[in-house]
């Protein structure tokens, strides 16, 4: 399993990237392991207020119909628009090509307490 150190993560298997006051968001490469292939990936528009832990979208695999959550608050700036035709970035480079959205953060806090790499790893295996 693949778990960037300079990231940080949630128990839900979202990653983030604090670049400033912006976040990258997209799921772990767990996570796209444990989907199969995405076919599917429904993202918010970009000017949305996200609240943290809130419902933003929806990543559709062979699978199974998951939904993503904001690990932390803030406005969406960016969406991954190459996700509407080629969903399947999140499978082969979920930490790069395959990100979701871009929030610019309300309260960096909330970054701080997310998951380092270790702990991360440790609630995947479970």
């Amino acid at each position: 399993m693949n778990t960037p150190s300079d990231l940080k993560y949630t128990s839900t298997h979202e990653w983030v990237r604090l670049e400033g006051d912006t976040v990258t968001i997209g799921i772990t490469d767990h996570a796209q392991s444990e989907l199969g292939d995405i076919v599917f990936v429904e993202l918010p528009t970009v000017g949305r207020a996200l609240q943290q832990e809130e419902e933003f979208g929806n990543i559709e695999s062979v699978k199974s119909v998951s939904p993503l959550y904001a690990p932390v608050a803030g406005e969406v700036v960016a969406v991954n628009e190459a996700l509407g035709a080629r969903s399947e970035l999140v499978n082969g480079d979920p930490y790069g090509d395959g990100w979701m959205v871009k929030l610019r953060v309300s309260d960096a806090s909330q970054v701080e307490a997310l998951l380092d790499a270790d702990a991360y790893q440790a609630v995947a295996e479970h």
